[in-house]
């Protein structure tokens, strides 16, 4: 099989959040959005990378490690999906998915959460813009 851009199904370490002080940076901001069972906290990119990074949080309050795995899975798949609709953003993002139990299954439920996941986002991007603007005409 040639793995083409379209059936390339690796999601790198790039495009990921990995070091707890990328974590701790994005929750100082203090930039955050939500939608039902998902919060996503945003924070400029320290050093302007030319694509958005993702890093996901799961409590153990939402369940067990399958159900934690199955939302991770979910959400990875979710923003390798609709990373081409907000690549334009330079910005870290990390979701934070409510006690709410097993992720809803099936393709419209995958949709839905890919539509989430970019409204979130824009949000999110909007709100860090926002208060960019307050800061330099302080």
């Amino acid at each position: 099989m040639v793995i083409t851009p379209e059936t390339n199904f690796h999601f790198p370490r790039k495009l990921r959040l990995l070091r707890t002080a990328d974590f701790y940076r994005v929750y100082k901001q203090k930039h955050s959005v939500a939608i039902g069972p998902l919060i996503i906290y945003g924070a400029e990119q320290t050093i302007s990378l030319s694509h958005p990074r993702i890093g996901i949080s799961v409590s153990r309050r939402v369940g067990n490690a399958v159900v934690r795995n199955q939302w991770k899975r979910r959400l990875r798949e979710a923003f390798r999906q609709v990373r081409c609709e907000v690549a334009f953003t330079n910005v870290d993002v990390i979701v934070v998915v409510r006690a709410t139990g097993k992720p809803a299954a099936g393709q419209k439920a995958a949709h839905d959460t890919e539509q989430d996941l970019v409204v979130l986002i824009k949000r999110v991007v909007a709100k860090i813009c926002t208060s960019r603007r307050e800061q330099n005409t302080c």
